[in-house]
């Protein structure tokens, strides 16, 4: 997990100062975060269950984009066999045209303010 902090510290920069780096080891070390390490970057992904729907999301991802492509199927895969549906993530708006030819496609749109 160490090895994978700066991508993880990069990635949470964009997350809404919802979590911290002990966040993430904390989740993925209950089980309830999955932390997907590869050479070049990692990503991390929790299971959402919603009443009629489980879907893997993508909470963080980082490193070089071309190998966390090359993940995504393996994400998917896993998510599939744990019953999940469909995958969803949250990302930068620059991510939209960077993933578009694997078949991502925007369903919603969050935004934020402090209150």
């Amino acid at each position: 997990m160490e090895r994978c902090r700066p991508w993880i510290e990069d990635a949470l920069e964009y997350s809404g100062d919802t979590h911290v780096f002990d966040d993430v080891v904390a989740g993925v070390a209950s089980g309830r975060m999955q932390l997907w390490p590869a050479p070049r970057g990692c990503a991390v992904t929790e299971i959402v269950l919603y009443p009629r729907k489980k879907v893997l999301h993508v909470f963080l991802a980082g490193g070089d984009m071309d190998q966390l492509f090359e993940m995504i199927e393996d994400a998917a895969e896993w998510g599939r066999g744990q019953g999940c549906s469909s995958m969803t993530l949250a990302g930068r708006f620059g991510l939209q045209r960077a993933i578009k030819h694997l078949g991502w496609e925007p369903t919603m749109i969050v935004m934020g303010r402090e209150i």
